[in-house]
Formats: structure tokens, C-alpha cells, sequence
């Protein structure tokens, strides 16, 4: 029972991809995702004194080969970043190549990293059509943007490391 509890507990504190499917659109082929997850009271308690917090999502289409290695068809990464204006007392949430919102509230903001909106990841004629690929996604909480300072003390506290496990299925292209 106790072990049962352990991972209740540890799953509560991880990521998970509740949604993800690639849609094929004018422009090329999207990533459509839902996570669902709630921030550790240390990952509050920094947001709160204006510690920015970044996400990134990273997703891999390999075309699978009978004679060699699979073919890495799409790799690519989003990172979206929230931050707390401590004077102002609004939340921000920006993503590369669009627009900051903001936001009164940090379930709000929040809201906004679970349903991102649907990114680009290959343009249209990346993929052969009518070929399968195997689709791997994965959401976590990077490090990597942190200010090293607080990288130090992030790598050795479990309170900070948020990720989700890999998604993987399938999709034929259009």
C-alpha cells in the first residue's frame, strides 16, 4: 500500500500528455497537445518572487527502415516561458515567434501552457505522404533557462524537476 501511495504521489507531481496528434494543415503538419499537471509548492513559491519558469516540448517523427536505421523525418522543440510580474502582478506567457499574453491569475497562465496553441513542426512536404511514422513526444521543465545561480540548487531538488514520459504512436501522412 505504501508503495502504491509513492506513486500516487510522484505521478502528481509529473507531467502528463493527456492529448497529442499531428494534423495536417495548409501550411504544413501541426502538433495538437493537452498536458496536464500542477506546479510543486517550490516551483509556486518561485513564480511568486518573480523566478521565470520555462517549458519546453520536444517532438521526433522517424519513418521506421527494415535495412537500416530508422529515418529521422521531424525533430524539433518549443519552449514556452512563464513569468510573474511582481510589481504589476500580472502573468506572462510568451512562446518564440508570437505574442506575450498575460494573465491575472496563475491557474489562468497555467491554462495556457496545458493547451498550447497548435504549433508547426514541418512545413508541408516534409513527410511522404501515405507513409507511417512513429511519433515521440515529451514535455518538461528546462533547466537550461534558469539563472545558474538557482541551476545548482534546481538539479539537486526534486521540488523542481518537473517531465513527463515519452508519448509515442503513430501517424500516417496525408
Amino acid at each position: 500500500m505504501l508503495a502504491l501511495t509513492c506513486v500516487t504521489a510522484r505521478a502528481a507531481e509529473g507531467i502528463e500528455i493527456t492529448r497529442a496528434g499531428i494534423e495536417a494543415s495548409d501550411d504544413g503538419y501541426r502538433l495538437s497537445a493537452a498536458y496536464s499537471f500542477d506546479l510543486t509548492p517550490g516551483l509556486e513559491q518561485a513564480i511568486q518572487h518573480g523566478v521565470p519558469l520555462s517549458f519546453t516540448t520536444e517532438i521526433g517523427l522517424t519513418r521506421p527502415r527494415w535495412w537500416w536505421t530508422d529515418d529521422r523525418a521531424v525533430s524539433s522543440r518549443r519552449t514556452i516561458k512563464l513569468n510573474y510580474d511582481v510589481l504589476f502582478r500580472v502573468y506572462h506567457v510568451s512562446t518564440p515567434g508570437s505574442i506575450q499574453q498575460n494573465f491575472d491569475t496563475l491557474d489562468e497562465a497555467l491554462l495556457a501552457i496545458r493547451r498550447p496553441t497548435r504549433w508547426l513542426i514541418a512545413p508541408k512536404g516534409a513527410l511522404k505522404p501515405g507513409e507511417t511514422y512513429n511519433v515521440t513526444v515529451r514535455m518538461y521543465m528546462d533547466l537550461d533557462y534558469l539563472l545558474k545561480p538557482l541551476q545548482v540548487d534546481a538539479f539537486n531538488n526534486s521540488d523542481w524537476r518537473l517531465t513527463s514520459h515519452k508519448k509515442t504512436f503513430t501517424y500516417r501522412a496525408e
